[in-house]
């Protein structure tokens, strides 16, 4: 599929967009012996000589196998060491890197590739290449492990290749820089298309937030076939020369450890994170973690009180972010302006309106939809059946639901689709949720809204306890009626060892009402 391309208009590129190939070349230049990216699960790392190195490797292979700039390659692999090297090598060539989640799309991993249609496909050896579907022979790699002295399979005969002379392709602004997948569990998901200027974009928005710079030390553990590690983690990695440490998922024992012992100065967030280390207190507090400043949380809404309790606790400054697949960054605290309950004001690079149901942009403190668009957003999606829509010049309304102050600081609301419309009267979900998490015997609460025959909609709660706290609906509805009016307090209350979450922490409302209609027709 033949895409237009993009100008950036007029966003103020702080640092103009750069290839693949002149970044490498200058951390080697500038401070070779530099660790470039800590593996933590295995123990290992790669400074910035040696990985200038492998990706030029790397890409003398791809080119050696007739695949050039522009031909797609697929990546499966958990997050490791070895899938940034190929990611870099990819990228290295101008060839388009397919990082899907295998974990997260296992089951549909045959059919995704069958849509995107790589000339070749990366798999690790951990993996079960034949049971997901990937086409063999010459359009196979698997790959193990590396090390210094090269490893064994893929690596080893990758020492063989190379280093120089170096390919001279580079990837351009325009070019589709990769291909991955959204969300989602049960059902095939879509596809995302971006190129390297929203990438470069989506990182310079990630440096505006942050204030990143060369002498960081970052701490990701989420998988790199989400927008968000891409854009929170490699990105900034690539364009300022810092140290990135990557683990292949969360671990509440190992995690402050990690901070310590490798002098962590930023470290990625979710809300499943921080609820575990505020319901799982470690003990920690900032004068263990001196080198830690920052904390993000991203993918789903947290209250104003879990924010503040968490800073509390640990004593790091913690900042929501906000963001989605298509998108990239849309709005985001700073560094250095901050609001709490808020997802701070729009991402730099972002081309932000909240719009009324005409379309029309609401002014400050009227809620209304989220819409954006420009250089920032993705240039195309791949629907589940294959079907590409090219989104170069399209906005996209998000679905979210969202209000700005006077001051540009902006407050999600909830999404349009779990809105609860109670005799003709909206209420956000939201709301009552953060209501709902201020109560002590509390851990998780969500809100929705369920068919009655009077006001064609009800408010009722989900509720999991804290363990080992006595709770009952009588506290909650108690709880509920100092801070909400009649119509907006749940009228059930139904407890629960758990909340339906996707993969990435957000609550399945659809799920909730499907338990709630269930209960009552059985």
């Amino acid at each position: 599929m033949a895409l237009s391309d993009r100008s950036t208009r007029e966003h103020d590129l702080a640092l103009p967009v750069e290839p693949i190939a002149t970044l490498l070349a200058r951390y080697r230049d500038r401070h070779p012996s530099k660790t470039a990216i800590v593996d933590l699960d295995i123990g290992r790392n790669i400074d910035f000589a040696g990985l200038h190195d492998a990706a030029n490797r790397v890409a003398n292979f791809l080119a050696a196998r007739d695949i050039g700039p522009g031909d797609r390659v697929g990546l499966l692999s958990e997050e490791s060491l070895e899938k940034l090297i190929v990611w870099l090598g990819i990228w290295r060539l101008g060839a388009v890197v397919c990082p899907l989640n295998v974990e997260m799309n296992e089951a549909h991993v045959g059919e995704l590739l069958a849509n995107i249609e790589p000339r070749l496909t990366f798999v690790h050896e951990a993996l079960d290449a034949d049971a997901m579907g990937v086409g063999e022979g010459p359009r196979r790699e698997v790959f193990g492990s590396w090390n210094d002295d090269g490893g064994g399979g893929f690596f080893a005969r990758l020492r063989a290749v190379p280093a120089l002379p170096e390919v001279e392709t580079r990837n351009g602004i325009s070019d589709i820089a990769a291909i991955f997948c959204t969300s989602g569990t049960t059902s095939k998901p879509k596809c995302v298309v971006f190129d390297h200027t929203a990438y470069w974009l989506s990182g310079l928005s990630t440096l505006d937030m942050l204030g990143l710079t060369a002498d960081d030390r970052t701490l990701e553990y989420r998988s790199f076939g989400w927008n968000s590690a891409q854009i929170l983690s490699l990105m900034p990695f690539l364009q300022t020369g810092l140290t990135m440490h990557i683990a292949r998922r969360f671990s509440h024992g190992r995690f402050f450890d990690w901070i310590r012992d490798r002098g962590i100065t930023f470290a990625a967030g979710v809300p499943t994170v921080v609820n575990m280390l505020l319901n799982e207190p470690t003990g920690i507090t900032a004068e263990d973690v001196p080198t830690l400043r920052l904390m993000t949380c991203s993918t789903a809404p947290l209250s104003p009180d879990q924010w503040r309790r968490f800073e509390d606790m640990y004593g790091v400054t913690l900042l929501q972010l906000y963001g989605m697949s298509e998108a990239g960054w849309i709005c985001g605290n700073r560094h250095n302006l901050r609001r709490m309950g808020t997802v701070g004001p729009p991402a730099r690079h972002q081309e932000f309106v909240i719009v009324d149901a005409d379309g029309e942009p609401c002014p400050p403190g009227v809620e209304g939809e989220v819409s954006v668009g420009g250089p920032q957003t993705s240039i195309a999606t791949i629907s589940p059946d294959g079907e590409w829509e090219d989104r170069t010049h399209a906005r996209l309304k998000t679905g979210d639901l969202a209000v700005m102050d006077e001051d540009g600081f902006v407050r999600v609301t909830g999404r349009t689709k779990d809105l609860i419309i109670r005799g003709g009267v909206n209420i956000a979900p939201l709301e009552i949720d953060h209501v709902l998490m201020r109560h002590d015997d509390i851990l998780e609460a969500a809100a929705v809204g369920v068919p009655d025959p009077i006001y064609g909609e009800e408010v009722v709660c989900y509720v999991v306890a804290k363990p080992g706290r006595a709770l009952d609906e009588t506290s909650v509805d108690a709880h509920c009626a100092d801070s909400l009016p009649a119509f907006k307090r749940p009228k059930a209350v139904t407890f629960t060892d758990s909340l339906p979450k996707s993969d990435r922490g957000k609550i399945k409302r659809d799920a909730l009402r499907e338990m709630w209609l269930e209960s009552e027709t059985g």
